[in-house]
């Protein structure tokens, strides 16, 4: 039973649960299913929701920094289990939101403090200290997790405020957050054999020397980091900053809710393959090439979603941009580690993607105000298109990895016996 549950497996099991009803799903795209029913109830604008969003994201930013160096030091485990909690009771609260900027701003600034434990960082993290060789493609599957999120949880989120009203679907969300996540990262994420966390280490040092890679200040002090984290932040910023809106861009075109809702949920299925073809790929080429590759393809879905013809084109414009938004976090994530190595993984992860949170933030907000101020989306748009050219151009000249996989698979704690020895 110990070996059966033991199958480094169950952490990418795990990872793909909690992601579901990660920050993701839950904080950006189930957003875009309560943005009508709660701004036309409280009669607010959709840019200053969205406006919330973004200081959820802001929060969220700030502890995300935070959050790597916790897991550092206590392992991913230890902060996981009552993270999950906390990011229920956040979720729950959303159901008291009413017509008060203070209220609005505390009950979303509070989610995006405790819902970086929701955020892909812990689970990242704890894929990459079990899997070397290979890691693209358990990362590309764990990271699944969101695409599923997207795709399940705007269902869910709609039928919720069908039958419960918007305020009962916000708790039937923080309730499916300790079913789906809390549970099976309970039973099954653990830290590989050989693994200790900063706090239980005799000398600073001891363990850490053994895992290849650099500081995080080293780390902070490369032009790579920053070119990355720029790169990661635009394209954030347009592909969700068109995601979160495309249910109500569709309803506004007279698409019945449904359909609009169905055309994200595709998009969160484009996501899934998105997640797992770049993991795939990763493992056989060059990094910068296929992120490139994957973040032109938004360019064309929000060309699509922008051009205002119906029909299917929304649909085929929204799986485009899934599929782009599909292949970021793998390739934050593996990225980090071949680049700049394990040693202090989860710190220079943690600070990476706290501008990526910030971009989930950015993008909506940009959206709303265009909207509110054109009544289109169109200007932003064109906009989101530009930056995904800057992008593409961040990712080259960025020369081999410094920390390749090794020819042959190294079975975690053989690592750390090995050194050792």
């Amino acid at each position: 039973m110990g070996k059966f549950f033991g199958n480094r497996w169950w952490v990418v099991f795990a990872s793909v649960c909690g992601l579901l009803v990660g920050s993701g799903s839950i904080n950006i795209f189930a957003f875009g299913v309560f943005l009508k029913p709660v701004t036309e109830e409280l009669g607010i604008g959709r840019g200053f929701f969205g406006s919330a969003l973004a200081f959820n994201s802001l929060m969220t930013t700030f502890s995300c920094i935070g959050l790597g160096w916790l897991l550092d030091k206590y392992g991913t485990r230890r902060v996981m289990i009552p993270g999950l909690i906390l990011c229920a009771v956040a979720t729950g609260l959303y159901s008291t939101i009413i017509p008060d900027t203070f209220r609005i701003y505390l009950l979303f600034g509070f989610s995006g403090l405790v819902f970086c434990c929701q955020a892909p960082i812990p689970y990242a993290n704890s894929v990459s200290q079990w899997f070397d060789r290979g890691r693209g493609l358990a990362l590309g599957i764990a990271m699944a997790g969101v695409g599923l999120g997207v795709a399940l949880i705007p269902q869910l989120a709609t039928q919720l405020i069908a039958h419960f009203g918007w305020r009962g679907g916000y708790i039937g969300l923080g309730i499916a957050i300790l079913i789906i996540a809390w549970v099976p990262v309970s039973i099954f994420l653990r830290e590989p054999p050989g693994y200790e966390p900063s706090v239980k280490r005799a000398s600073a040092t001891a363990s850490t020397n053994l895992l290849p890679g650099i500081t995080a200040v080293m780390a902070f002090k490369t032009w790579r980091f920053w070119s990355f984290t720029l790169a990661f932040f635009i394209a954030i910023t347009a592909i969700n900053g068109t995601l979160t809106h495309v249910v109500a861009l569709l309803t506004d075109r007279g698409i019945p809710i449904q359909t609009a809702v169905g055309a994200l949920s595709a998009a969160g299925i484009a996501l899934i393959i998105g997640r797992i073809v770049a993991g795939w790929c990763l493992d056989r080429f060059w990094g910068p090439y296929v992120a490139i590759g994957f973040f032109m393809i938004p360019m064309a879905g929000i060309a699509l979603l922008g051009s205002g013809v119906g029909g299917i084109i929304p649909l085929v414009g929204a799986v485009l941009c899934g599929l782009g938004v599909g292949a970021e976090v793998d390739l934050m994530a593996f990225f980090v580690s071949r680049y700049f190595g394990m040693r202090e993984y989860a710190k220079i992860y943690g600070v990476m993607f706290a501008m990526f949170a910030l971009a989930n933030g950015v993008g909506p907000a940009l959206s709303g105000m265009s909207f509110d101020r054109f009544h289109s989306y169109t200007p932003i748009f064109a906009v989101y298109e530009v930056l995904l050219v800057i992008t593409c151009g961040l990712f080259f000249g960025l020369g081999a990895y410094p920390y390749p996989a090794p020819k042959q698979e190294v079975v975690p704690g053989e690592k750390m016996q090995k050194a050792v020895a």
